[in-house]
């Protein structure tokens, strides 16, 4: 007999496509009863991990080259006294002392990385890779003394508002709202991030659930976007969308993705959704001071200009990015103007400026109301990144925890427990399902690496394998056998999976590229142009796919002709060339043998003048010409030595 609800939690939920049946059965729990301050088994991230190792660690007894407060292990003394001097230890010092929880390497390296000062922790500053010398020395209590006034509110009076009004919310408000159905285990709640509602509907909660109804989406196939450069063309109708952007250290991410779920099916045949990418960018440049951190215009501001070769790149590159950033905004003014929200992750009071600073021609600003920090902990910017933070806001959360057993802790006196050391926790087994599709995936990768198309082709029918079958485990690069015969550069591969396996070429990869686009030579970008033109228009969305104009085989068969026509024309003339210049220079050498002869009979020669030698007169003959034409003569003349000796053999 099946779990309660297990019908309902098949798929993935998805913020804006609940089941209506889930839908209407939802409650708000009551703040007061809501989940503990436990973040649910996904939401995890290796900074959190981090620490519970850190706390675990640190009831365990202490070994010679350990460090019990921060629950590190060194290899030698030389690394353990290293580390007793080092920032970390000096911040959970510190902690200790107020009676605070210390914290692991990721969680205060995320702190390090949010300040826009140096972090090299040295007694003085060393010279970069690039070049850069600075005159001065910094104290190695700079970077902790930053972090530990900025925590206490004391120093960066340049905040500005966004950044201060995101802190200001205060932390009485968790992250997630929580809620319960009768349809649901009594014990599992389903939580949706507060991000998501405007600050209208986050202020009257009670009609909450009403907000939440009125966000439904229903799954649609996306219309066809004509774009002109990757964005879509004014007056296209994408429906609601996020704006999506991170900056920070010189990396630049942007996105707007559609709210609609694009409804698909995966290699089991369940349904499942996908986002739907409108458009994207990003930009690198080289503007963070290496093993420094911090900008340079930070630097600069602290200590003065420096006069380096990577200084001045870097001051190039950060007025560079801020260009491209803001162009890139202004382009895509319409799409964010309409945008329902605008979840924005700025690093550093330098990016911060970039994206909220006045200009001319100002998108984004710091006041207005869509703004959204992500309320959970990203990494560096990239359109990977961006996708990942989208369907961390957009799924259902599950979390199932015992009431009765929290009611009768909370009822008991609480006593101190000796901490237990984890127990190892062994991997999920894997599904039947997933069993098979990594089964599916190995023989099907072997196939398309060999190239054994009838063997690809009765595979796939005899197993009854659809053409979206994605690879398990998930391949980011290459997901589908299209973009891996892609990648691959087989054009019989590519044309044989969608003209008789109808795969779509239209499936992007997590980098939001579709197999066209991983195509590395023209024999197997012309194999997507000849499906097109056999399989016709109707049969898939070729623009999406970024599939060029159709193209027949007469009309390739037409252009090869011609172009081995050409190459021959080309070889002819080259060879008709060599002919000429070669008769040309034999030409001039009987000739000059003639006159030679000539004045050895004692025709024209001068009384008391030396004859040159066969070296003299080759210097003159070469003097003034380029290094090919001293060569190419010198071949010519080793060429008609030979010709000579070869008459002369011939006479005898």
């Amino acid at each position: 007999m099946g779990q309660k609800g297990e019908h309902l939690l098949q798929r993935p939920l998805y913020v804006f496509d609940l089941p209506e049946e889930l839908l209407s059965t939802l409650t708000l729990k009551n703040q007061l009863d809501q989940i503990p301050q436990e973040v649910p088994q996904e939401l995890h991230t290796p900074a959190s991990d981090a620490n519970e190792r850190s706390e675990n660690e640190e009831g365990s007894p202490a070994k010679a080259t350990s460090c019990n407060l921060c629950g590190l292990n060194f290899a030698t003394l030389a690394d353990q006294r290293s580390h007793v001097r080092s920032d970390l230890h000096g911040y959970n010092l510190k902690q200790k002392i107020k009676g605070l929880k210390p914290i692991g390497e990721a969680d205060f390296e995320t702190l390090v990385g949010e300040l826009d000062e140096s972090i090299s922790g040295s007694e003085s500053s060393e010279s970069d890779e690039d070049g850069d010398e600075d005159d001065g020395t910094k104290p190695k209590e700079s970077t902790l003394s930053a972090l530990l006034k900025k925590q206490a509110k004391i120093v960066d009076p340049g905040f500005d508002e966004y950044t201060s009004s995101k802190k200001q919310r205060g932390a009485g408000k968790p992250p997630l709202l929580w809620f319960t159905s009768p349809l649901l285990p009594d014990n599992m709640s389903l939580g949706v991030y507060r991000a998501i509602f405007t600050n209208a509907e986050q202020e009257e909660e009670a009609h909450l659930m009403e907000s939440l109804r009125r966000k439904q989406i229903a799954p649609a196939i996306p219309p066809k976007i004509k774009s002109e450069g990757g964005v879509p063309l004014p007056g296209t109708d994408i429906g609601p969308h996020y704006f999506l952007c991170m900056i920070g250290g010189g990396h630049f991410a942007a996105m707007i993705i559609a709210l609609a779920p694009k409804k698909g099916k995966n290699h089991t045949g369940v349904d499942e959704r996908s986002a739907t990418v409108v458009a994207h960018k990003t930009f690198h440049r080289y503007t963070t001071r290496r093993k420094q951190g911090g900008s340079q215009s930070t630097s600069d501001a602290a200590r003065g200009a420096a006069h380096s070769a990577g200084s001045s790149l870097r001051r190039y590159n950060e007025a560079a990015l801020t260009n491209e950033v803001r162009e890139l905004l202004t382009s895509w003014k319409t799409m964010i103007d309409s945008a329902d929200l605008l979840f924005i992750r700025a690093t550093g009071n330098t990016s911060r400026k970039t994206l909220f600073d006045k200009y001319e021609g100002q998108v984004l600003r710091n006041n207005d109301p869509r703004n959204r920090g992500f309320p959970f902990t990203t990494r560096r910017a990239t359109q990977k990144e961006l996708i990942r933070a989208f369907v961390e806001l957009t799924r259902v959360k599950q979390s199932t925890i015992d009431e009765t057993a929290l009611a009768a802790l909370n009822a008991t006196p609480k006593e101190p427990v000796a901490p237990t050391p984890p127990k190892p926790q062994k991997p999920p087994k894997p599904s039947k399902e997933d069993e098979e599709a990594a089964l599916h995936t190995s023989q099907i990768t072997s196939i398309i690496k060999r190239s054994k198309i009838p063997a690809l082709l009765n595979y796939l029918k005899t197993n009854n394998i659809p053409p979206t079958f994605k690879f398990v485990p998930e391949n980011y690069h290459t997901p589908t056998p299209l973009h891996l015969a892609a990648s691959l550069n087989s054009a019989p591969v590519v044309i044989a999976l969608l003209t008789k396996a109808s795969a779509d070429p239209g499936i992007m990869n997590d980098d939001a590229r579709t197999p066209f686009s991983l195509a590395g030579d023209r024999a197997t970008r012309d194999a997507f142009r000849l499906a097109r033109s056999e399989l016709g228009e109707a049969a898939f969305d070729w623009d999406t796919a970024g599939v060029p104009s159709p193209l027949s085989k007469s009309e390739l068969e037409k252009r090869e002709a011609r172009e081995k026509a050409e190459k021959a024309t080309e070889d002819k003339a080259e060879a008709e060339r060599r002919k000429a210049e070669t008769e040309k220079l034999r030409k001039e050498s009987e000739a000059e043998d003639a006159k030679r002869r000539e004045g050895r009979l004692g025709k024209g020669r001068l009384v008391g003048v030396p004859e040159k030698s066969a070296g003299d007169r080759r210097e003159e003959e070469m003097r003034g010409l380029g290094p090919e034409a001293r060569a190419r003569m010198e071949r010519e003349r080793r060429a008609r030595a030979a010709e000579e000796r070869m008459k002369r053999m011939q006479g005898r």
